[in-house]
């Protein structure tokens, strides 16, 4: 079982930035992606802490740390979240196939996560998936992304940038 941190947050216009796989990498294409949402959300494989303070320099963070965040300076970062973001309840962490079931039983909306750099936005049983892809280095054939999480509305969308 993962253990989880929650935390409640506050929102005005409900445009959540998503990132994950960055590996180190931080693109000039994805900070400008980001730029203007309220709140980012890193869903692990981080790579570098100075990924952290650039996505910082740009908006508050909430991150979880991936597989491959084992160096000393991870230690603190959770293996998941709970956010409250106004009514939505949002559950971030790295590989969806650590889920347990159940999920709108416990509040959950929408889960965020990363690790398979495949990005995607799908809804399943009242539940909005999204996996904001990679925003790190090129992974295969995959496109380089981040996402974007909308709860501007009691129906909370999604949708990917394609970076490169």
């Amino acid at each position: 079982m993962v253990a989880r941190k929650q935390r409640r947050i506050a929102l005005e216009q409900g445009r959540i930035g998503l990132i994950s796989d960055t590996h180190g990498l931080v693109r000039p294409e994805a900070l400008a992606a980001l730029k203007g949402v309220e709140l980012i959300v890193h869903a692990g494989d981080i790579g570098k802490p100075e990924v952290l303070d650039c996505l910082q320099a740009i908006a508050p963070l909430a991150a979880i740390k991936g597989n491959n965040d084992i160096a000393p300076w991870a230690r603190q970062i959770p293996e998941a979240l709970d956010l409250r973001l106004n009514d939505t309840g949002v559950r971030v962490i790295h590989n969806v196939h650590d889920l347990q079931n159940k999920l709108p039983a416990v509040g959950v909306q929408v889960v965020i996560s990363g690790h398979s750099h495949k990005p995607s936005v799908v809804r399943r049983d009242n539940v909005l998936f999204v996996n904001p892809g990679s925003a790190g280095p090129r992974r295969f054939k995959l496109p380089v992304t981040v996402g974007l999480l909308l709860l501007q509305n009691a129906d909370p969308q999604a949708e990917i940038i394609c970076l490169l």
